[in-house]
């Protein structure tokens, strides 16, 4: 059984470079520095864990994909932080700083009894972590943070969560928190 998370600061650009090919330095040439970094550092480190040889691609949502490999990753970045799962089954994965205001978008994507649950100051990053991870768990594209993604438990002693994709079945979430940031994961 493979089932790993890894959290960590984006690598150098050398030492991204030497993981990544050709054509994902030619893509990442056009982005912002910092986006270069992250582009490049969660591929790097795709590669550094499962093989040099991995190729990475998108599926139909978007979501990355390993072709020649038997597994599933997700990723995530943010500034200062790389996340990435790895999995023998469907993955997921978000971070987010703690220091990052989600009070302009609470009303958008976070409902009534959904904040009610923790009154953690640092449980609007968790759950909005918490309703990107069900979304890129999901597969699916075109999801309403507010209306199909649900989390409906919460015990953050313990580190894990309760959501719902639409009208499903419910799925346990993984939080992780720490060095100023937020991950929540499902592996």
């Amino acid at each position: 059984m493979i089932r790993r998370l890894l959290i960590e600061p984006p690598m150098s650009p050398e030492h991204a470079r030497s993981l990544t090919t050709g054509g994902e330095l030619a893509a990442a040439a056009g982005f912002s520095p910092a986006r270069r970094r992250e582009y490049l550092a969660w591929r790097a480190v795709v590669r550094r864990e499962i093989g040099a040889d991995a190729r990475i691609s998108y599926n139909d949502a978007g979501a990355p994909v390993i072709t020649n490999y038997d597994l599933h990753i997700s990723v995530a970045h943010c500034p200062g932080r790389i996340a990435v799962c790895i999995s023998d089954a469907p993955c997921a994965v978000d971070i987010e700083p703690v220091s990052r205001d989600f009070s302009r978008v609470a009303d958008r994507c976070m409902s009534v009894s959904e904040r009610a649950l923790s009154d953690d100051p640092q449980f609007p990053a968790i759950l909005w972590c918490a309703k990107e991870t069900l979304y890129k768990y999901s597969g699916q594209s075109g999801l309403d943070l507010l209306r199909d993604l649900h989390i409906v438990h919460a015990d953050l002693a313990a580190g894990k969560l309760t959501g719902r994709i639409a009208d499903g079945e419910p799925v346990g979430l993984s939080v992780h928190c720490g060095e100023g940031f937020v991950a929540v994961y499902i592996l």
